[in-house]
């Protein structure tokens, strides 16, 4: 609402009058300081009506403010912005109390409307409503379960920090080795279940026919082999959270039972009557494309839907090259305290690695980090180390780079190849062809918009795509959009 307060703490000046001409130019009264205590005072003698704060001040960090504030204003929003682009910032500031929190550099335009949505909130506030102060979080930062600053790891850090305190049901898809596993772990590990189990299942690993029994247990006689009763996972879980890996590989019938779960709370076991009632948050994750499975009819709709309450797609390591030195280090610290002899990477290594596509992505990285500390004895990696590895890499996906289609020639064998040992010689009659041309089309576009920085007027005119074509596009194959472009 124009017209009201905003107070603004953050010791960077050109930072603060970025802030004061934008709000200004929007009709907001603007009051700016370089530290924690002048707006503290604002804050004590009843002024403004939102505030925006930095974390790292010279006299106090602003995440220490957030519950002072809110206990002495409690209907008072406040916007946590910061350089420490990190998962437990955003953890932290929204554990405090934060009404939103956006890493630096941000977008003015997103920023004011954050600005304008909370303080028609505050209007609103009632203090008979009002939320009570999360436990905070004694984590150690330097222990964080995902790594990078990049902007589209700043997206998945803001949307995990906004359902550490909700049991909604996530999906989770990506590339092999993105990490999905992880965070489905800080989901629960900083989510109001995180003192009871995490149960982790993998549907790619299981015999198809003993699914049903892992999931739901199964009672003694109820198949050949069952001379005692087994408890499921479900049952392992409780209270807790259950995370279903390569959920696209479950078969029909264990589908079917988990739909029932979702919708009625309850299950039966392998073999047994009774239903059993359950409390348990489901986390699911694949690197399939759902849809295409559903249209082939190897996946229910009805479950897709229960499942992708809020749908996080991670990116390929390809889209966050900027993350990639940080995780190296990260690495090189783990296996330092697992003995090996510290080892460090130089400029030109560096870039080499940066420039790689990973098609294994951070697990590959990782795996090559692992295999440098042990088998090299300098201390210094050099390009030419980095070299002779990634020449002996044998990359999992085929090159479409090959003239004369020769690239894509072999990603179609590929597929097929894949169909026809999974099916025998009753291909499927319909998927490949949507299957390949998202398999070109999602990294053209994806690669286009990394070369114009996020930026979708010029991405657009180089494709040749109508603009609204494009953005129709970025949506339906869920391509992460930088943040920040003009």
């Amino acid at each position: 609402m124009t017209g009201s307060t905003v107070l603004i703490a953050d010791d960077d000046g050109a930072i603060r009058t970025v802030l004061i001409q934008a709000l200004g130019r929007a009709g907001y009264e603007v009051r700016a300081a370089s530290n924690a205590a002048t707006l503290w005072r604002w804050v004590s003698d009843g002024d403004g009506d939102l505030v925006i704060t930095d974390v790292v001040m010279p006299d106090e960090n602003g995440l220490d403010l957030i519950p002072r504030i809110r206990k002495i204003r409690p209907e008072l929003k406040i916007i946590v912005m910061s350089a420490q682009n990190t998962l437990m910032t955003a953890v932290k500031a929204t554990e405090r109390g934060a009404f939103e929190y956006l890493p630096k550099p941000f977008d003015l335009n997103e920023l004011l409307s954050i600005v304008k949505r909370g303080i028609e909130v505050s209007k609103r506030y009632s203090d008979t409503n009002s939320d009570k102060n999360r436990e905070e979080s004694d984590d150690d930062s330097e222990n964080l379960p995902l790594i990078g600053r990049s902007p589209a790891m700043q997206e998945i850090y803001r949307t995990l920090a906004r359902l550490m305190g909700t049991d909604l049901s996530v999906l989770i898809s990506g590339e092999s080795g993105t990490g999905k596993e992880l965070v489905a772990r800080a989901l629960h590990d900083y989510g109001k279940r995180r003192h009871s189990p995490f149960v982790a299942i993998n549907m790619a690993a299981i015999p198809r026919d003993l699914i049903e029994s892992e999931l739901f247990g199964h009672e003694k006689g109820a198949f050949t082999g069952a001379t005692q009763r087994g408890s499921g996972r479900f049952e392992q879980a409780e209270g807790g959270t259950l995370f279903l890996d390569e959920i696209g590989d479950m078969p029909p019938e264990a589908q079917t039972r988990l739909l029932r779960v979702l919708q009625e709370g309850e299950y039966t076991t392998v073999g047994g009557r009774t239903p059993i009632k359950t409390n348990v948050r489901i986390i699911a994750a694949t690197h399939h494309d759902l849809k295409l499975l559903i249209r082939q009819g190897l996946f229910r709709e009805d479950l897709f839907f229960r499942l992708n309450v809020v749908p996080i797609r991670l990116p390929s390591l390809r889209a966050r090259a900027e993350d990639i030195p940080e995780l190296i280090r990260h690495f090189l610290n783990q296996t330092t305290s697992q003995g090996l002899p510290r080892k460090s990477i130089d400029s030109q290594a560096m870039e080499r690695l940066k420039a790689y596509r990973w098609p294994g992505n951070v697990r590959e990285l990782e795996n090559m980090v692992q295999r440098l500390s042990a088998l090299y004895s300098q201390e210094v990696i050099g390009i030419d180390v980095i070299e002779a590895e990634l020449a002996d890499t044998s990359s999992p996906m085929p090159d479409q780079s090959g003239e004369n289609g020769e690239g894509l020639a072999g990603m179609v064998e590929q597929q097929l190849t894949t169909y026809f040992s999974a099916h025998g010689d009753n291909l499927p009659a319909a998927g490949l062809y949507d299957r390949v041309l998202r398999e070109v089309e999602r990294p053209l576009i994806n690669l286009t918009l990394q070369a114009t920085r996020g930026n979708q007027v010029k991405a657009a005119d180089v494709l040749g795509l109508n603009r609204n074509t494009l953005r129709k596009k970025i949506r339906e194959l869920e391509i992460p959009v930088v943040r920040g472009a003009k």
